[in-house]
């Protein structure tokens, strides 16, 4: 990425959140003096779950790396956190990757940490189907992030247009905030995970559709840098990888349910039994098997729904922003096909 369009990008994202940026730095300087790599992220639900399951486990250290996590407030300024250097590392929606690509930023996307979106629309009292949702307004975290490319891959797989239905997109916030201000009537549906679907409905919403029962082309989250990173070589990128699998992996096998119920519990702040089941449930869910090469064809997807908000990015090569050699050598190596025999077990 050239100094100038590096400016230009940092500049129109630091505009968003000047404060947390300076969070960032700091965090940034602390992470770097300590060796440790950090991954700045977005959304904070159960799509995060192999990444705080990778850390709190010490799945990473395994592979001789040792990273730790950043919540940002949203997508943009997640990428931002990149650009200026806060963080070496994204777990990254498709949408905000191809976003950054078309802004200038030189991405490498390696590894991706679930394809299946195991979430429900929910709305408020008084809508009762689909045809209801005309003219009414969907919470989401920002536009192009992670929470909005799960809303607009299920509206797309329902049918429902948001141009004819002239849905309107509000940004409101992470998904607890979403949750509740769908409950407090604020927003009039949304697409959320399944724990967080039963909060809604506890407080009345009501499910239009289960999005887990659609069979989508999807990728969600995944792990990305900068092609010309210091701090991120091929090497880094597979150890990297491992951790994810060992996490994916770790995530299936029956035995770890409480372990992983208290990950998710402490991580997503969740007080009642059910809500810790219901999140365990989505993080099973979500990647239940190894697929986590970089899918050209979703990814292809996904840049089609973007351009409805950003039509400039129909020009992103996508050759360039996947990276398959990680993956691929884990396949070679062995490593990744003895992961599916114990993920088979």
């Amino acid at each position: 990425m050239g100094s100038s369009s590096m400016m230009r990008f940092v500049r129109r994202c630091l505009s968003l959140a000047p404060v947390w940026i300076i969070t960032i730095f700091l965090w940034g300087g602390v992470a770097r003096s300590a060796g440790d790599l950090l991954i700045a992220y977005g959304g904070h639900n159960e799509t995060m779950a192999p990444l705080w399951v990778g850390v709190d486990k010490g799945l990473f250290r395994k592979h001789g790396v040792d990273p730790r996590v950043l919540q940002t407030r949203s997508g943009p300024i997640m990428m931002a956190t990149l650009a200026s250097g806060g963080a070496p590392l994204v777990w990254a929606a498709p949408t905000s990757a191809i976003s950054a690509t078309q802004g200038g930023m030189k991405l490498g996307c390696f590894a991706i940490g679930n394809d299946r979106i195991p979430r429900e629309l929910i709305a408020r009292k008084g809508i009762e189907k689909l045809d209801d949702l005309r003219g009414k307004t969907f919470g989401v975290q920002s536009i192009g992030g992670g929470f909005w490319l799960a809303t607009m891959a299920v509206l797309d797989g329902l049918g429902v247009d948001p141009d004819k239905y002239k849905l309107n997109m509000r940004v409101i916030g992470d998904t607890g905030t979403v949750t509740q201000a769908l409950t407090t009537g604020n927003i009039d549906a949304a697409v959320v995970p399944y724990s967080f679907a039963d909060m809604a409905k506890r407080a009345g919403a009501r499910s239009l559709a289960d999005a887990g029962t659609l069979k989508l082309v999807y990728q969600g989250t995944g792990i990305c840098a900068l092609r010309d990173s210091a701090a991120v070589n091929n090497k880094t990128m597979i150890n990297l990888t491992k951790g994810i699998v060992e996490a994916l992996v770790y995530i299936q096998e029956p035995a770890n349910k409480r372990e992983v119920g208290d990950v998710l519990k402490k991580h997503l702040r969740l007080s009642r039994d059910e809500d810790v089941e219901a999140s365990y449930k989505v993080t099973r869910l979500q990647m239940p098997a190894l697929d986590i090469a970089p899918n050209p064809e979703a990814w292809r997807r996904i840049q089609r729904l973007l351009v409805r908000v950003n039509p400039k990015v129909q020009q992103v090569d996508l050759e360039q922003l996947l990276v398959t050699s990680a993956v691929r050598s884990l396949e070679e190596s062995g490593f990744l096909p003895e992961m599916r025999k114990r993920l088979a077990r």
